[in-house]
């Protein structure tokens, strides 16, 4: 994993231009995506479904759902270690698993008085500015710092990943879902870091994606960064929900806003192994948290990961549901 905190490269380079436009995607295949609250086997029947109706066009993503986490319960350890697919005990660890935590708000461990909490609506992450000054708030990692992960049958390279987020308002907020190469904390591997949505409060009318490949030790100058802001209507993301997904083939990675295509890049020869996911209500970025809401909480009502076959889906474009409508505060 990097020494640094992966994230931070954002600033340097959110205000150099994309390094590759978004593309426009013709008719895509659909695969499906479930209720918040549909368990693995029903969506596993609803996707086998669907594949076997599809009948004309590119054949069906063979896809088959192996991780959802609804947030009905708090599975959240501080550092680990976490269970390779267990339906009991932590999912997520509360920290990086290498340590390396960012930001203007220190992230803090579950317990009374954390920054998780769980709503009807999912999980909440609050930041808060205790009487001292000092911020706290909270990360949640699929992984821990052994490498392992909590995807049943062990994380997949190639899939589809998303969640449903609901962001906070206001200066100095800095949401972000993303995912990180599965491996033990210290491993000189180079690492791939694929954020899924990065969002600055002071800017309302975009949001990032980025790719990023992370070499250690002599190699560190063979690292490589590029970064995308997708314009929405100002203020767009903030106060509703929205899914924010990426789907990871062996040749193209493709973001997606509520399963619209926003931005693709080539799939970067480092990616050996599986991925893991990470969401986070950071602080600051190098941007002022003085007018920062006390408190801010970002809402996510789920994380789910697809894997992909062997050779990963081509043409397939995210999991949608039919009939899907968006939700409101």
């Amino acid at each position: 994993m990097s020494p640094l905190p992966p994230l931070l490269v954002a600033l340097a380079l959110a205000h150099a231009p994309a390094l590759m436009a978004a593309v426009a995607l013709g008719p895509a295949a659909l695969a499906p995506s479930m209720p918040a609250q549909a368990t693995l086997e029903q969506a596993s029947l609803a996707q086998a479904t669907l594949a076997q109706a599809s009948g004309s066009g590119s054949p069906a993503c063979p896809r088959q759902l192996v991780f959802s986490d609804d947030f009905t319960s708090l599975a959240i350890s501080s550092h680990g270690p976490i269970g390779n697919g267990a339906s009991r005990g932590p999912r997520w660890t509360a920290h990086t698993p290498w340590n390396g935590d960012f930001g203007s708000a220190a992230f803090a461990d579950p317990g009374k008085g954390g920054p998780f909490s769980l709503a009807r609506d999912g999980l909440r992450i609050t930041a808060t500015r205790d009487d001292t000054g000092h911020w706290h708030s909270g990360l949640i990692a699929g992984a821990d710092a052994g490498g392992r992960g909590a995807v049943s049958g062990g994380a997949p390279r190639y899939g589809y990943f998303e969640a449903r987020m609901k962001l906070p308002p206001g200066p100095g907020t800095w949401p972000a879902f993303w995912l990180m190469s599965l491996a033990p904390a210290h491993d000189p591997a180079p690492a791939v870091e694929i954020d899924v949505m990065e969002y600055y409060g002071h800017a309302t009318g975009a949001y990032q994606t980025a790719l990023h490949i992370w070499y250690h030790g002599k190699d560190q100058a063979r690292s490589r960064h590029a970064i995308h802001s997708t314009p929405v209507s100002d203020g767009a993301l903030v106060g509703r929900w929205h899914d924010y997904g990426v789907a990871v083939g062996p040749s193209q990675i493709i973001w997606y806003l509520d399963h619209a295509e926003v931005w693709r890049q080539p799939t970067p020869p480092e990616l050996t192994g599986p991925l893991y996911p990470l969401a986070n209500l950071a602080l600051g970025s190098g941007y002022p948290i003085r007018e920062t809401p006390n408190p801010s909480v970002l809402g996510l009502r789920y994380v789910r990961i697809w894997r992909d076959g062997p050779e990963g889906c081509r043409g397939a474009a995210a999991p949608v549901a039919p009939g899907r409508q968006a939700e409101g505060g």
